[in-house]
């Protein structure tokens, strides 16, 4: 077994892989654990340092997550956060309680101490807090490094036991210098070296894929879009012309044009594919249903039913590959440690039981940033490269209530029209993703002389880097004027478009 650097253990908090990523935008490569591993899985990985994540549990409960009691043996630097700290604060004999107010968002750090975990750092940089616990005293070796405004121990140490801890998250983007704390941890504290890049990571997974697949056929679920794209060129890489089908299923449920598009992509990429109008199968079975989780699990049922169709005709078929990320991952399921789900993604949670073959899902635990940079590394063109993300369920997640082609109608000719203003004018590039969404609300109106009622769009914008949190873009009012008077002008049945500016979190990026 290779030596691990860094290895996290994972208490459930929703951004325990922003720590691995963050770590690896440094060059230093680490693994995610559950809390609970046994500690001679974790000493056989010889790691030069842990980290203790987040979570949504409470340290004084009956039921509380705790790791391996071997960890604080090893003699190892120990980052803790949030959750991990109040972990360090109890263990060694500090005291945790419920905080008088919750405190969520944005604060200012102030340095109490030197520290080579600072190394760097500006004083009053600005942090990332997300917690309803605080320690109320501290261990008898640990000295506080730092404050804020709401948190007189916002980060404490144990310097003669190279051991750190954090009330805020360094690992989210909205921590400053997050990274450069990290880094800190990982370089200065521990020891590590940068070693690990794009490109390394891009031969493993080529020759994971080899010693998986062998000599069977793998189909290959495709859409367009940078996930799918990026898998199919790394299995394009990896295995010869006839074991690689991929597949296009036209589900109804695509942006205007799209369908072309990414037929027009794959053959510019000389990979063969196959495609399936599967628009009346799916619209259907979509009939009547309201609910955003029942819309999601019929489409990926639906999804499933079409590839294993497809399978069938093909000899040797054993894998199904998919672009399933780390952020679809964790949005959905526990599968590390004690994470809450948010939502359902079609393309996570495995197979049903009746399919005969596996999955292959080489970017499963990477975020859509990285899957940018390994598109570069793979050669694909950066257009396709720089395309906003889309969802696996489509438009049907952006129309609020039923799904039938006239809300499908509403929607698409309205994301267009959207899609082509912000091109226009440049901020297309400068937005992490953007799109309208059909509220099926009707309002009153007027065009004319004429009084109306009729629907109403919601555009979507926001700035992030890596999808698990996000703040609404700041589009200049021209532009999003533009916007909104072609839509009402040009899509018979819209009266009205508002803008969302709600960030991630509370909200989600996408409405359902």
């Amino acid at each position: 077994m290779k030596n691990i650097p860094i290895v996290v253990l994972d208490f459930g908090s929703q951004y325990t892989q922003l720590i691995a990523r963050k770590l690896r935008e440094s060059g230093v490569y680490c693994e995610i654990l559950p809390y609970h591993e046994d500690i001679e899985s974790i000493r056989a990985k010889a790691p030069q340092g842990i980290i203790l994540s987040g979570g949504p549990a409470s340290v004084y409960s009956q039921d509380a997550y705790k790791p391996h009691e071997g960890i604080w043996d090893l003699g190892l630097p120990i980052m803790g956060i949030c959750y991990g700290m109040q972990l360090i604060t109890q263990h060694f004999g500090g005291e945790v309680i419920p905080a008088d107010h919750h405190e969520y968002g944005k604060a200012h750090l102030s340095f109490v101490q030197e520290s080579k975990i600072f190394q760097g750092m500006s004083d009053n940089t600005v942090v990332w807090m997300s917690h309803g616990d605080r320690a109320n005293s501290l261990p008898k070796e640990f000295d506080v490094i730092a404050t804020s405004d709401n948190s007189p121990y916002a980060a404490i140490a144990c310097e003669a036991k190279q051991i750190y801890a954090f009330q805020f998250h360094p690992e989210v983007h909205h921590t400053a210098q997050g990274t450069l704390l990290l880094k800190n941890f990982a370089k200065h504290i521990c020891g590590c070296e940068s070693t690990w890049n794009m490109g390394s990571f891009a031969k493993e997974k080529i020759d994971a894929i080899r010693k998986q697949v062998g000599d069977k056929k793998v189909l290959c679920g495709v859409s367009g879009g940078v996930d799918s794209s990026v898998v199919a060129a790394l299995l394009h890489e990896a295995l010869p012309k006839e074991q690689l089908i991929c597949v296009f299923v036209d589900q109804g449920l695509l942006r205007k044009d799209e369908a072309i598009q990414v037929q027009n992509m794959f053959a510019m990429l000389d990979i063969e594919l196959i495609t399936i109008d599967a628009k009346e199968q799916f619209i259907s079975k979509l009939a009547g249903i309201t609910d955003p989780e029942t819309k999601r699990k019929i489409i990926g049922e639906t999804f499933i039913e079409v590839f294993d169709k497809e399978a069938q005709k093909h000899t040797d078929v054993s894998f199904l590959a998919q672009g399933t990320l780390y952020t679809d991952v964790i949005e959905s399921i526990s599968v590390k440690g004690p994470s809450k789900t948010i939502k359902s993604h079609h393309n996570v949670g495995g197979l049903p039981d009746w399919m005969s073959f596996e999955l292959v899902e080489p970017l499963r635990e990477i975020f859509k940033d990285e899957v940018r940079v390994l598109g570069i590394e793979l050669g694909l063109p950066r257009d396709m490269i720089g395309r906003h993300p889309f969802p696996g369920p489509g438009l049907a997640i952006r129309v609020m209530g039923e799904v039938n082609e006239n809300a499908l109608h509403l929607i698409r000719e309205s994301d267009a029209i959207m899609q082509q203003e912000l091109k226009a004018s440049g901020y297309y590039d400068k937005v992490w993703q953007a799109f309208t969404v059909l509220l099926n609300v009707q309002s009153v109106g007027v065009m004319g002389d004429n009084r109306t009622y009729d629907n109403t769009v919601c555009v979507r914008m926001v700035e992030s880097v890596d999808g698990m949190t996000a703040t609404f873009a700041h589009i200049p009012h021209d532009v999003l004027e533009n916007i909104s008077r072609r839509i009402i002008n040009e899509i018979d049945g819209i009266n009205r478009v508002v803008y969302d500016i709600s960030s991630k979190p509370p909200a989600t990026i996408e409405w359902e």
